[in-house]
């Protein structure tokens, strides 16, 4: 019991760190220094402690200090309690989905079974769509209570566009589901062993459908319509400041690598090395002993499970990028009229060809 509660707490405190205290605040500054060599721009570089300003790593640091000491604003008439409850919705959802998420697999330590995953549940796939549902509440909490025309434009369109990539979010993973046969993420992980039996080559289709959904789920650029700038000053959040604000952008940011890491555990191989199984990894580090192996092997799958959650994340920065903002209509015809048919077309196909390798 006290290995068991030592593990738990362990992988808790480990998950949490490295998105709280690592991928949250180093991601403002990625999307601005990718966009600037994108742009062939320098970027932020202006913080520094002394004479030294490490290509701008300082300015997350700055930023921090920056809404700490803003005010916190609530405009007058508006609803106070659901204004400061909305980004609270936001930002947990982004944060616990990770908790079934297995950043490695299931090893033997020192007579203890160590599995990498926080809440390894039978319905680990359900329950990311359960909880990235709720934070569809938190942006229209947000903009309706905040008693502005902008503010309420905003949280309409999120409701719509995400409400709608749900439903096509969902048929697009089932082709998934299908073939490995289990709702359990740890499950469709270790299935990934083979180099072939990646995801991505098994749905191909359902891969380029669920990115696609689950960039207009996080209402990132081509998706951005609910805080577009030019039309609605900044959408559902325009009347937020201070903390409150910053906690709108660190959900956003967070869901960019959950979105990362749901990716790489279903498409992606999970943590597991091309060609690379995991008798093999224990057998080259043998050198170390059995229990040495062990750790040397699962330090191994976790650095490529991150890797591979860091590749993503480029990818999506680069497409924030390099589309421009898709107009309303667009991204909802895109939906309606090409994802959720194209999802109906890759279930049936799935269907057809298990039964036919069945038979």
């Amino acid at each position: 019991m006290v290995a068991d509660l030592i593990e738990s707490v362990a992988k808790i405190v480990f998950i949490f760190s490295i998105n709280l205290g690592f991928f949250a605040p180093i991601l403002g500054w990625v999307e601005r220094k990718q966009s600037a060599v994108m742009q062939d721009r320098i970027g932020a570089n202006r913080a520094n402690i002394g004479k030294f300003t490490i290509i701008g790593l300082f300015h997350p640091i700055a930023d921090a200090v920056k809404v700490l000491t803003k005010e916190d604003f609530v405009p007058a008439g508006a609803n106070k309690f659901f204004h400061t409850l909305a980004p609270f919705i936001c930002l947990v959802p982004a944060i616990a989905t990770f908790s079934v998420i297995p950043f490695g697999g299931q090893y033997e330590l020192f007579g203890h079974h160590v599995n990498l995953v926080i809440a390894d549940l039978d319905v680990g796939i359900l329950f990311v769509f359960a909880l990235t549902s709720l934070a569809t509440f938190g942006v229209v909490l947000a903009g309706w209570s905040s008693r502005s025309n902008w503010s309420l434009l905003g949280g309409l369109r999120a409701s719509a566009q995400m409400l709608s990539y749900e439903v096509a979010m969902g048929l697009a993973i089932i082709g998934i589901i299908m073939v490995f046969g289990t709702l359990k993420l740890s499950e469709i992980g270790a299935m990934q062993e083979n180099f072939l039996h990646w995801g991505i080559f098994i749905q191909p289709l359902g891969f380029i459908l669920f990115f696609t959904c689950a960039v207009a789920e996080n209402k990132r650029v081509p998706f951005d319509v609910p805080e577009a700038e030019s039309e609605l000053v900044a959408g559902y959040f325009t009347e937020y400041s201070g903390l409150k604000f910053v906690m709108f952008w660190m959900s956003e940011f967070l869901e960019i690598v959950t979105i990362s890491g749901i990716l790489t555990t279903l498409f992606l191989g999970a943590w597991h090395i091309p060609f690379v199984t995991d008798a093999m990894l224990l057998s080259f580090f043998q050198f170390a002993g059995p229990n040495g192996a062990t750790i040397l092997a699962m330090l191994v799958n976790i650095a490529t499970f991150f890797a591979k959650v860091i590749f993503f994340i480029w990818l999506q920065m680069t497409i924030r990028w390099t589309l421009p903002r898709f107009r309303y209509d667009q991204v909802m015809r895109l939906c309606w009229k090409m994802i959720l048919p194209l999802s109906l077309i890759n279930i049936s196909i799935t269907g057809l060809v298990l039964l036919l390798w069945i038979k």
